[in-house]
């Protein structure tokens, strides 16, 4: 999604194709990043659906939290396909533009049925289906999961998908859940955020990653080999650097002048979603609703801003949607807000067929006419 959204900010200087071509916008149907992000999605939820096919197998007293969190993953995949493999909510004609296939059975003993042939449900259906998962969840989820995920967890998404729809008194409703939750806590400096072996009292949900298990691809290709990954594919352009205010902390957040060290270290969790989000999600909502649900715009930026050694400012739609880029950068967020703010990039339009992924070759051939291929491919 990075590359994807790269806007002359971020540069793949790297030799593998694939990411070039996402980079790029000029994206075949076989490219192999493509076409594995929607088969690891697609089998993420088809483990998901088998879970949810054979609770009565589960201790009962386990089994409401069991189904919660397999809804929980399946809606949080599903969420990630759509904003990639279709067009934006913000384009508008969310109940003809196409979405994904929304299957619901599992695949028995590897065999491919007649459920396994299903067409792209709209735009609209997909998110009505993801947001009954991640609404489920939320209700039936404890506050305390270890590492999985909670009731805050599923609420924090629930603001990114309301954000994304434009539903911005629900976006917040559930960002001020996660805030009053108090669970978490900035992190000062923000350097603690990142490269850590445990979640941060910032953290909201974390992808788990250790020595013994987990491979972090954004560790190797964001890093360098000094720090054990590949030879710095991905670099950062003085347009980027260019955004920062004199005194801002984050502006320090790299290192060998083009990588940012948000992921500089192997073997460490991946912050999914952090804190500050909520804060700048509660501010936006607010303030383009003209209220003050939890504090005001101008108390939630500053707090972010504060936290990153600047002084305070009144807040404007435009001085959250900046602070959102700077604080969020390279954590997988900004192509989604230039679509959902209806921007451009890289000199395409927020709508342009070549902001959406293709769906891939393999599936459109083997899915027996059921798949329709996305516009331009």
């Amino acid at each position: 999604s990075e590359l994807l959204g790269a806007d002359d900010e971020i540069s793949w200087v790297g030799t593998f194709n694939d990411p070039r071509e996402i980079w790029r916008k000029a994206i075949p149907t076989n490219n192999d990043y493509v076409a594995g992000t929607w088969l690891q999605g697609y089998k993420t939820i088809g483990i998901c659906n088998n879970i949810l096919k054979h609770l009565d197998v589960v201790n009962e007293d386990d089994r409401k939290r069991v189904e919660a969190e397999a809804k929980f993953i399946r809606g949080v995949v599903l969420f990630e396909l759509v904003k990639l493999y279709a067009k934006p909510y913000s384009a508008g004609s969310v109940t003809t533009n196409l979405g994904l296939q929304l299957i619901t059975e599992p695949t028995v003993n590897g065999q491919i049925t007649d459920v396994n042939y299903v067409p792209r449900s709209t735009v609209q259906e997909t998110y009505n289906f993801l947001l009954n998962d991640l609404t489920f969840a939320k209700a039936n989820l404890p506050e305390e999961n270890s590492v999985y995920a909670t009731t805050s967890v599923a609420s924090a998404f629930l603001s990114r998908v309301y954000l994304q729809m434009e539903n911005f008194t629900a976006a917040r409703d559930e960002a001020n859940d996660v805030i009053n939750s108090g669970l978490y806590s900035l992190v000062n400096p923000i350097s603690k955020a990142f490269n850590n072996s445990v979640n941060s009292a910032e953290d909201i949900f974390d992808m788990q990653v250790s020595e013994k298990d987990g491979a972090n691809d954004m560790h190797l290709f964001w890093s360098t080999s000094d720090y054990g990954a590949r030879a710095g594919d991905v670099e950062v352009n003085d347009k980027h650097f260019a955004l920062y205010e004199a005194g801002d902390d984050r502006a320090l957040l790299f290192f060998d002048d083009y990588y940012t060290e948000k992921w500089k270290l192997n073997f460490k969790n991946l912050p999914i979603v952090r804190l500050a989000e909520m804060y700048l999600t509660r501010a936006e909502a607010n303030l383009r609703l003209g209220e003050t649900v939890g504090a005001t715009p101008t108390e939630d930026l500053n707090r972010i801003r504060s936290r990153s050694g600047l002084g305070p400012k009144p807040a404007t739609l435009d001085d959250i949607i900046f602070e959102r880029h700077i604080e969020l950068a390279f954590e997988g967020q900004r192509i989604h807000d230039v679509k959902r703010l209806k921007q451009s990039v890289d000199g395409f339009d927020y709508d342009a067929n070549e902001l959406v992924f293709p769906i891939p070759l393999r599936d459109i051939n083997a899915s027996n006419g059921a798949l329709k291929q996305n516009d331009g491919y």
